[in-house]
Protein backbone atom coordinates (compact mmCIF):
# COMPACT_ATOMS: atom_id res chain seq x y z
CA UNK A 1 0.00 0.00 0.00
CA UNK A 2 2.70 2.22 0.56
CA UNK A 3 3.85 1.98 -2.42
CA UNK A 4 0.84 2.47 -4.69
CA UNK A 5 0.15 5.90 -5.77
CA UNK A 6 -3.73 7.53 -5.67
CA UNK A 7 -4.71 9.85 -8.07
CA UNK A 8 -8.06 12.16 -8.41
CA UNK A 9 -8.49 11.82 -12.05
CA UNK A 10 -11.19 14.47 -13.35
CA UNK A 11 -13.76 13.30 -15.66
CA UNK A 12 -12.54 13.49 -19.08
CA UNK A 13 -8.88 12.92 -17.51
CA UNK A 14 -6.53 10.28 -19.03
CA UNK A 15 -6.21 7.14 -16.37
CA UNK A 16 -3.36 6.03 -19.08
CA UNK A 17 -2.66 6.82 -22.63
CA UNK A 18 -2.32 4.63 -25.46
CA UNK A 19 1.51 4.01 -26.61
CA UNK A 20 2.70 4.99 -22.85
CA UNK A 21 4.68 2.12 -21.11
CA UNK A 22 3.33 0.27 -19.11
CA UNK A 23 4.50 0.84 -15.16
CA UNK A 24 1.79 0.51 -12.85
CA UNK A 25 -1.20 -2.10 -12.67
CA UNK A 26 -4.23 -0.03 -12.32
CA UNK A 27 -7.36 0.17 -10.03
CA UNK A 28 -10.32 1.81 -9.69
CA UNK A 29 -11.13 2.85 -5.94
CA UNK A 30 -14.38 5.09 -6.51
CA UNK A 31 -15.48 6.09 -9.85
CA UNK A 32 -16.06 4.73 -13.36
CA UNK A 33 -13.16 4.86 -16.15
CA UNK A 34 -13.25 3.58 -19.82
CA UNK A 35 -10.55 1.83 -21.26
CA UNK A 36 -10.96 2.33 -25.26
CA UNK A 37 -8.86 2.85 -28.81
CA UNK A 38 -9.58 4.78 -31.60
CA UNK A 39 -8.36 3.37 -35.52
CA UNK A 40 -6.35 4.63 -37.58
CA UNK A 41 -9.19 6.17 -39.74
CA UNK A 42 -10.50 7.96 -36.70
CA UNK A 43 -12.90 5.25 -35.48
CA UNK A 44 -13.67 5.29 -32.02
CA UNK A 45 -14.44 1.67 -30.02
CA UNK A 46 -14.72 1.04 -26.25
CA UNK A 47 -13.16 -2.58 -24.72
CA UNK A 48 -14.50 -2.12 -20.86
CA UNK A 49 -15.99 0.09 -18.15
CA UNK A 50 -14.10 -0.31 -15.23
CA UNK A 51 -16.62 0.65 -12.42
CA UNK A 52 -14.95 0.79 -8.48
CA UNK A 53 -13.02 -2.34 -7.22
CA UNK A 54 -11.61 -3.47 -10.58
CA UNK A 55 -8.50 -3.25 -11.75
CA UNK A 56 -6.85 -3.34 -15.41
CA UNK A 57 -3.64 -3.36 -17.53
CA UNK A 58 -1.83 -6.61 -16.10
CA UNK A 59 -1.47 -7.94 -19.47
CA UNK A 60 0.70 -4.73 -20.42
CA UNK A 61 3.06 -5.48 -17.60
CA UNK A 62 3.18 -9.01 -17.80
CA UNK A 63 4.07 -8.68 -21.54
CA UNK A 64 6.38 -5.92 -20.68
CA UNK A 65 4.77 -3.81 -23.61
CA UNK A 66 3.15 -0.31 -24.33
CA UNK A 67 -0.53 0.35 -23.65
CA UNK A 68 -2.57 -0.58 -26.24
CA UNK A 69 -5.42 1.55 -25.16
CA UNK A 70 -6.48 4.92 -23.92
CA UNK A 71 -8.07 4.91 -20.10
CA UNK A 72 -10.37 8.01 -19.48
CA UNK A 73 -12.25 8.83 -16.39
CA UNK A 74 -16.15 8.85 -17.65
CA UNK A 75 -16.64 10.85 -14.22
CA UNK A 76 -14.18 12.00 -11.09
CA UNK A 77 -12.43 9.32 -10.36
CA UNK A 78 -10.10 8.11 -7.70
CA UNK A 79 -7.19 5.99 -9.30
CA UNK A 80 -4.55 3.63 -7.87
CA UNK A 81 -1.34 3.11 -9.55
CA UNK A 82 0.53 0.03 -8.44
CA UNK A 83 4.26 -0.19 -9.43
CA UNK A 84 5.64 -2.42 -11.85
CA UNK A 85 8.45 -3.65 -9.47
CA UNK A 86 5.71 -4.11 -6.54
CA UNK A 87 3.33 -5.86 -9.01
CA UNK A 88 6.45 -7.99 -9.98
CA UNK A 89 7.54 -8.77 -6.03
CA UNK A 90 3.89 -9.98 -5.42
CA UNK A 91 3.68 -12.31 -8.49
CA UNK A 92 6.96 -13.49 -7.50
CA UNK A 93 6.12 -14.02 -3.61
CA UNK A 94 2.70 -14.14 -2.78
CA UNK A 95 0.15 -17.47 -3.86
CA UNK A 96 -2.61 -15.48 -3.00
CA UNK A 97 -2.08 -12.92 -5.10
CA UNK A 98 -1.21 -14.75 -8.28
CA UNK A 99 -4.74 -16.93 -7.52
CA UNK A 100 -6.39 -13.57 -7.37
CA UNK A 101 -4.51 -12.46 -11.21
CA UNK A 102 -5.11 -15.77 -12.58
CA UNK A 103 -8.71 -15.84 -11.50
CA UNK A 104 -8.78 -11.88 -12.84
CA UNK A 105 -7.39 -13.07 -16.59
CA UNK A 106 -9.95 -15.88 -16.69
CA UNK A 107 -12.90 -14.02 -15.81
CA UNK A 108 -11.29 -10.83 -18.59
CA UNK A 109 -10.92 -13.83 -20.97
CA UNK A 110 -14.25 -14.78 -20.31
CA UNK A 111 -15.55 -11.10 -20.43
CA UNK A 112 -14.25 -10.88 -24.12
CA UNK A 113 -14.96 -13.48 -25.57
CA UNK A 114 -18.72 -12.99 -24.18
CA UNK A 115 -18.40 -9.21 -25.99
CA UNK A 116 -17.35 -10.68 -29.38
CA UNK A 117 -20.93 -12.50 -29.36
CA UNK A 118 -22.94 -9.46 -27.88
CA UNK A 119 -21.92 -7.81 -30.55
CA UNK A 120 -22.05 -10.38 -33.45
CA UNK A 121 -25.45 -11.91 -32.28
CA UNK A 122 -27.35 -9.24 -29.85
CA UNK A 123 -29.70 -7.20 -30.56
CA UNK A 124 -29.56 -3.54 -29.16
CA UNK A 125 -31.66 -4.14 -25.80
CA UNK A 126 -29.75 -6.94 -25.32
CA UNK A 127 -26.60 -5.86 -25.63
CA UNK A 128 -27.44 -3.14 -23.25
CA UNK A 129 -28.68 -6.29 -20.72
CA UNK A 130 -25.61 -8.10 -21.26
CA UNK A 131 -22.93 -5.08 -20.59
CA UNK A 132 -24.76 -4.03 -17.47
CA UNK A 133 -24.76 -7.22 -16.32
CA UNK A 134 -20.71 -7.68 -16.97
CA UNK A 135 -20.63 -4.14 -14.93
CA UNK A 136 -21.51 -6.57 -11.78
CA UNK A 137 -19.16 -9.41 -12.41
CA UNK A 138 -18.43 -10.00 -8.37
CA UNK A 139 -14.81 -11.11 -9.34
CA UNK A 140 -13.76 -8.19 -11.82
CA UNK A 141 -16.03 -5.53 -10.18
CA UNK A 142 -16.29 -5.96 -6.35
CA UNK A 143 -17.21 -2.84 -5.58
CA UNK A 144 -20.83 -3.03 -7.42
CA UNK A 145 -23.93 -4.46 -5.93
CA UNK A 146 -27.30 -3.76 -7.20
CA UNK A 147 -26.66 0.28 -7.60
CA UNK A 148 -24.72 1.76 -10.30
CA UNK A 149 -24.50 5.70 -10.15
CA UNK A 150 -24.24 5.48 -14.44
CA UNK A 151 -25.68 8.16 -16.72
CA UNK A 152 -27.36 7.36 -20.16
CA UNK A 153 -24.06 10.07 -21.43
CA UNK A 154 -21.71 7.42 -19.82
CA UNK A 155 -23.23 4.24 -20.58
CA UNK A 156 -24.00 5.23 -24.47
CA UNK A 157 -20.04 5.41 -25.17
CA UNK A 158 -19.25 1.81 -23.13
CA UNK A 159 -21.72 0.35 -25.59
CA UNK A 160 -21.25 2.02 -28.78
CA UNK A 161 -25.11 3.15 -29.03
CA UNK A 162 -26.58 6.82 -28.69
CA UNK A 163 -28.10 7.91 -25.84
CA UNK A 164 -31.42 7.46 -27.03
CA UNK A 165 -31.05 4.13 -28.08
CA UNK A 166 -29.95 3.34 -24.34
CA UNK A 167 -32.58 5.43 -22.91
CA UNK A 168 -35.26 3.17 -24.62
CA UNK A 169 -33.60 -0.05 -24.52
CA UNK A 170 -33.25 0.82 -20.37
CA UNK A 171 -37.03 1.35 -20.11
CA UNK A 172 -37.57 -1.78 -21.60
CA UNK A 173 -35.70 -3.72 -19.40
CA UNK A 174 -37.27 -1.64 -16.59
CA UNK A 175 -40.82 -2.71 -17.79
CA UNK A 176 -39.14 -6.26 -17.47
CA UNK A 177 -38.66 -6.13 -13.99
CA UNK A 178 -34.63 -6.50 -14.14
CA UNK A 179 -34.01 -2.91 -13.28
CA UNK A 180 -35.09 0.57 -12.53
CA UNK A 181 -34.08 3.93 -14.41
CA UNK A 182 -33.09 6.46 -11.27
CA UNK A 183 -31.76 9.80 -11.81
CA UNK A 184 -28.12 9.71 -12.64
CA UNK A 185 -28.14 6.08 -12.25
CA UNK A 186 -29.50 2.34 -12.43
CA UNK A 187 -30.68 0.26 -9.79
CA UNK A 188 -30.52 -3.67 -10.69
CA UNK A 189 -33.03 -5.81 -9.63
CA UNK A 190 -31.96 -9.05 -11.20
CA UNK A 191 -28.76 -9.64 -12.97
CA UNK A 192 -29.12 -13.07 -13.88
CA UNK A 193 -32.05 -12.01 -15.54
CA UNK A 194 -30.17 -9.01 -17.71
CA UNK A 195 -27.41 -12.17 -18.20
CA UNK A 196 -30.05 -13.98 -19.87
CA UNK A 197 -32.31 -11.24 -21.83
CA UNK A 198 -32.69 -12.08 -25.61
CA UNK A 199 -34.92 -9.18 -25.66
Amino acid sequence: MAETLVRLIPSGGFVCRKGDRAEHWIGIVSGLVKVSSVSPEGKPTTFIGVPSGGWFGEGALLKRESRRYDAIALRSSVVAYMPRNTFFLLLDTNVHFNRFLLVQLNERLGQFVAMVEHQRFLRPDARVAAELAALFNPVLYPGNHSILPISQEELGPLLGLSRQRVNSALHRLERAGLLTVDYGGVTVKDVQGLREYAG
